[in-house]
């Protein structure tokens, strides 16, 4: 496997999997830039439609069916969200640092603890008990119980994340915020004029997304988070 960070004509194509992939809508832009891609969903129907786009397996986050350092990349974008028990999403990290070679990349998606305060802010939501409550209680402990609205879940704060990655032994970590502090913005404006945001706010919030991007501070902002480390060499 090469260790670049994209495959040319003359190397071994890179191996990755996507791990909690779902449909593929993820491993559908890694296949067209020449990546080989294995994608693990524990939905079967997830699985028979991503098989489609890339090979495809049922398999669950926590036991990955692969051997020791089979692959140059692995990322989970929607398993430590699924998982509120913290033994289980160690257990996750874990099997993604067996199973990529050493000093290959992990990357992994979370939800931002504070994105539901924001969004419900944004759809004017907020100012009724129920919904006080829920977010109350999402912001207190990270949990949601997934009784309305939403799957059970868990929302983790960026430093959080970052622990994580470095327990499960990664090294190299960094968190980076996905939509920027402007997103809630876009889901205001969509929300009141019953329309797609107009050109010149998706450009604004895009402009506020790249220069809040060397801010920590600003990872609060965002409605989710993206965490990369290497495994040990």
């Amino acid at each position: 496997m090469t260790t670049s960070a994209r495959p040319d004509s003359t190397e071994t194509t890179a191996g990755s999997t996507d791990v909690g992939g779902g449909t593929g809508v993820h491993a559908r832009w890694l296949v067209k830039d020449g990546y080989d891609v294995d994608l693990i969903d524990p939905v079967p129907r997830h699985v028979e439609r991503a098989s489609a786009v890339c090979t495809a397996m049922e398999g669950d986050a926590r036991s990955l069916p692969a051997a020791d350092g089979t692959y140059d990349v692995v990322q989970l974008l929607g398993p430590l969200y699924h998982l509120p028990d913290p033994a289980d999403r160690h257990t996750a990290l874990a099997e993604a640092c067996r199973v990529v070679r050493p000093g290959g990349l992990v990357a992994a998606a979370a939800i931002n603890r504070y994105a539901s305060l924001f969004e419900h802010a944004a759809l004017a939501h907020l100012h009724t008990e129920r919904m006080q409550a829920s977010i109350t209680e999402i912001l207190r402990t990270g949990t949601y119980d997934g009784k309305r609205g939403f799957t059970i879940a868990y929302f983790h704060r960026a430093e959080e994340l970052a622990v994580e990655l470095k327990d499960a032994g990664l090294k190299g970590v960094e968190v980076f915020g996905i939509e920027g502090p402007a997103w809630s913005l876009l889901k205001a404006q969509q929300h009141a004029l019953g329309t797609m945001p107009s050109e010149d706010s998706v450009a604004s919030a895009l402009a506020a997304a790249r220069l809040a991007e060397s801010y920590p501070e600003l990872h609060a902002s965002n409605s989710h988070l993206l965490a990369v480390g290497r495994a040990s060499s």
